[in-house]
C-alpha cells in the first residue's frame, strides 16, 4: 500500500518550541511584564471555543488536548506538550476569538501572554515571526495526517498510530505510563471505547504490546508501524 507520510499524527514532530529563542532580552522583558502564570488541575478547560482570545497560551509544564467541540462526539486536534503554544491560530486579523477549545490531562502550568504583545512581536521581530510561521505549518501538517488518519485509517491502524506518536513524540521511550483514559483513547482515535479496549486487547494477544495498570510497553515497535502506516 502507498505510505502517505501520515502517520504518528497525535501532535508535531518536534515538541519544543523554540520561536522565544529569536526574540531580544527587551522584547523577552515585555512578555514577561504582559504574562500571567496559571496553574490547572487535571482536565480544567485552558481555553473555550468561541470565547475571546485575549491570550496567546504558552503550555509550561503539563500536557493537554486541543479539540474542536461538537454533538455528541468533540474532534481531538492534537495533544500538545510542555513547551508548546495554544491558540495560533486567532492571531489573523479580523478574529477575535478561540477557533477550538483546550483542556488538560495532566494537572499543568500555563503562561498566558497577551495577544496584542504577541503580535505586535510578529510584526516588529522578522525571526520572530518566521519561526512563529513555521510552527503554524507544522501543526497544519500534523492536522493533515489526523484527518487521514481518522477518515482512512482502519481501528487498528488508528490505536497503533496513536500509541506509537505517544511514544516517540510525547513520552520519547517504548514504555511510558499512559496518563489518558481508555475514554481519552476512544476520543482520540474516533472509536468507541469498547473498540479501543478490544483492539488494546488483540495488540497484546498478538504480542505486539504489554500493559499493567496505566504502563504500556511496545515490544514490536516494526509491527506496530507497519499496522500504522498501512491503516
Amino acid at each position: 500500500m502507498h505510505n502517505t507520510g501520515y502517520t504518528n499524527t497525535c501532535t508535531v514532530y518536534n515538541s519544543k518550541l523554540s520561536c522565544f529563542e529569536a526574540l531580544t532580552k527587551s522584547e523577552l522583558e515585555v512578555i514577561e511584564k504582559n504574562k500571567v502564570v496559571v496553574n490547572y488541575r487535571k482536565g480544567e478547560n485552558i481555553c473555550k471555543q468561541g470565547s475571546f482570545a485575549s491570550h496567546i497560551i504558552f503550555l509550561r509544564e503539563g500536557l493537554a488536548k486541543v479539540y474542536l467541540e461538537g454533538n455528541p462526539k468533540n474532534l481531538i486536534l492534537k495533544i500538545t506538550p510542555a513547551g508548546n503554544l495554544i491558540g495560533l491560530p486567532s492571531i489573523y486579523d479580523g478574529n477575535n476569538i478561540f477557533l477550538y477549545s483546550a483542556a488538560t490531562y495532566i494537572n499543568s502550568v500555563v503562561e498566558l501572554i497577551d495577544i496584542n504583545v504577541f503580535k505586535q512581536l510578529i510584526k516588529e521581530n522578522p525571526k520572530f515571526a518566521y519561526r512563529v510561521i513555521n510552527v503554524l505549518n507544522e501543526n497544519t501538517v500534523q492536522i493533515y495526517g489526523r484527518f487521514y488518519c481518522l477518515t482512512n485509517k482502519q481501528l487498528h491502524g488508528r490505536l497503533a498510530d496513536i500509541l506509537l506518536c505517544l511514544a516517540q513524540r510525547i513520552f520519547y521511550d517504548m514504555e511510558f505510563d499512559l496518563p489518558l483514559s481508555r475514554n481519552d483513547l476512544a476520543e482520540l482515535t474516533g472509536m468507541s471505547t469498547e473498540s479501543v479496549i478490544r483492539v488494546m486487547k488483540d495488540f497484546k494477544d498478538d504480542g505486539l504490546i504489554e500493559t499493567s495498570g496505566k504502563a504500556i510497553k511496545i515490544i514490536n515497535f516494526e509491527m506496530m508501524n507497519r499496522i500504522s502506516e498501512v491503516g
